[in-house]
Parts: C-alpha cells; sequence; structure tokens
C-alpha cells in the first residue's frame, strides 16, 4: 500500500510504558518538507532528537502535543487516555490534510468525526515521516518535562530513566515512596493507592515547593483562566530557538501568546513588571514565526500575574 506524505497528519505515543510520568501524543503534519534523518526516535540518540526538534517545528506545516498527565491516566485507564491525549493533540491542528496515520494498529480516533480518515500502520513511526517527526517531538518533549521533575522531587532520578520501573527507580519509590507522577493504577505501585494523601501531603513528604514548581503550577492556573474566558489552549511552552512562550491560546480567531508571570506575594511587586523590553522584543519575534504556521489570522502578546505559593490569578493584560 502507497501514500501520498504530502499532507498526512501523523500521530505517534511516548510514555505508554514508564511507572511515572504524563502520556503524550506527538501529532505533525509535514506538508512535502524535507527533514534528513527522520525515523523512529528509539533509533535515534538523545543529542539527534533535540537536534531534529527544532527543525521539525521550524518546517513543519503544525505541529502539536495531547498531553494526559498520570492523575488521569489512573482515573480512566491507558485505553482511554491514549484515545483523550490524541484528541487533544488533533484539536489543536488547524492546518488541512487528507488522511491521518497512527503508529501501531488501534484508532484512538474511531467513534470521533475525524476517525474515518485514520489508517493505522505497525512501524509507522520507522516508515512516515509525519509519524516519525510526532515520534520525535513527543519524545523530546516528555524527557525534558520529566528531567524538569528532577528538581521538584529529587531523588528519584527522573531525567535517567523517564519514569520507567528501572532498578534504580525502584530503589527510589521503596526509600523515598511515590509522588503525584506515580501511576498508581499499574501493578507494581497499587500497593501505594490506599497510602497516598492529597497532592499537597505526597509534595511536602517528599520536597518543598521549589521555584519550578510553582512556576508550572502558575502556569496551570493561568491555562485555567484563559480557559473560563473562552479561550482555547492551543500549546504550552511553545518554544523557538530564541525564545519560548508560556501558553499559545485561540479566542474569536485571535491567536494569544501569554508570558506567565509570577510573584511570592504582593509585596514582592507585580508580575508585570518582570516584562521587560527584551521580552516582548523575543515574544513579539516569536509571534511573526508562528504567524507563518497559521497565515491569517490576528496575533496578539498578553501577559497574565499570578501571587501565592498556591497560585492565584491577579492580572491579565493584552499587550499588543
Amino acid at each position: 500500500m502507497s501514500y501520498n506524505i504530502s499532507m498526512v497528519l501523523g500521530i505517534d505515543e511516548v510514555g505508554r510504558g514508564p511507572w511515572a510520568g504524563p502520556l503524550v501524543i506527538g501529532a505533525v503534519v509535514l506538508g512535502g518538507e524535507l527533514i534528513d534523518g527522520l525515523t523512529d526516535s528509539k533509533k535515534l540518540t538523545k543529542k539527534r532528537r533535540e537536534q531534529l526538534e527544532p527543525e521539525i517545528y521550524d518546517k513543519a506545516k503544525a505541529v502539536a502535543l495531547g498531553w494526559v498527565s498520570a492523575n488521569e491516566l489512573d482515573e480512566i485507564g491507558m485505553s482511554e487516555a491514549l484515545r483523550l491525549a490524541t484528541r487533544r493533540a488533533v484539536e489543536q491542528i488547524k492546518v488541512p490534510y487528507h488522511e491521518i496515520i497512527i503508529d501501531g494498529t488501534t484508532n484512538f480516533l474511531a467513534g470521533t468525526s475525524k476517525g474515518e480518515y485514520v489508517s493505522t500502520m505497525p512501524k509507522a513511526d520507522l516508515l512516515v515521516p509525519s509519524v516519525s517527526a510526532a515520534s520525535i517531538v513527543a519524545k523530546v518533549a516528555r524527557d525534558r518535562y520529566m528531567t524538569e521533575q528532577d528538581t521538584i522531587y529529587p531523588g528519584y532520578e527522573f531525567s535517567k530513566h523517564a519514569g520507567y520501573g528501572v532498578a534504580k527507580h525502584r530503589a527510589a519509590i521503596e526509600q523515598l515512596g511515590v509522588t503525584p507522577l506515580h501511576r498508581l493504577s499499574f501493578a507494581p505501585l497499587k500497593k501505594y493507592a490506599v497510602s497516598v494523601e492529597p497532592e499537597s501531603t505526597v509534595k511536602d513528604t517528599v520536597a518543598t515547593p521549589t521555584t519550578t514548581a510553582i512556576g508550572n503550577a502558575s502556569e496551570s492556573v493561568a491555562c485555567a483562566y484563559l480557559e473560563s474566558n473562552g479561550h482555547v489552549i492551543v500549546d504550552r511552552n511553545w518554544r523557538t530557538r530564541w525564545c519560548e512562550i508560556d501558553i499559545v491560546s485561540e479566542f474569536n480567531d485571535v491567536v494569544y501568546f501569554t508570558e506567565v508571570k509570577h510573584r511570592k506575594n504582593d509585596s514582592a511587586g507585580d508580575g508585570m513588571m518582570a516584562i521587560t523590553a527584551t521580552k516582548l522584543k523575543q515574544m513579539n519575534f516569536a509571534a511573526q514565526l508562528y504567524a507563518l504556521k497559521v497565515p491569517g489570522k490576528d496575533m496578539r502578546l498578553a501577559a497574565i500575574a499570578t501571587t501565592g505559593q498556591s497560585p492565584t490569578v491577579t492580572d491579565f493584560l493584552e499587550i499588543r
């Protein structure tokens, strides 16, 4: 069977097997762009994946990631988590495509309006460039996320094993217990489910909140604020080689690039003061790059200020 690969939406998952961390679905439309070296992400070195990731973001017609947290996965099960993550990724793709190819044998979009356009293909991440690209961006994003968790939950060495049940990870669990990142529905961890307290208590026994943890919480609160005001979250931590934007959202056909700034308390000053002229210039440049992927869209810059150890939104400002 042959495929016209020019406008295929390729989909692949990362993180089905680990004991900890999110499940991530990558979705990419290359649109005929040629990127040398695309293949199954597992066949590439970490360095090579990280070299290819920005090239994929730069050249592809559309790139999206769908995330499902460990807690969500525990609540709904792996099969539904795969479907949910896939829907979350595909909903962000705004460019036209004529076919969806999912790596593997399961149509995660069955029963949706997209289901009839899906072809499943074992080893598609090795054979179809857009699926290869999806596997790479999902793998790099998840690995990056798990590396960040080392600062929040020290002792588990998530950056080294990405949450898989290797010997060092098992030993850390025995010594330190579980974290909110752990999938308590997995058989080896079910014994911890009955003893786990709410997330705040678990974090207190493992590590005190760090700047990174509070920053992540601030972004989550900001996303919830935007969604409550009608925004659709398109991406979080959208990266170019020159700048990272905390939240990309869409409202009334306008794409918003929102920077989230946090202050511990009111006496620390308004978070908006941290939006410097240099940062504004970087955000504006990132918006111009993004505009190339979605021509005709109105682009605006915005900022959200949060405060408190349990962050709350104090201000939303449309900058431009």
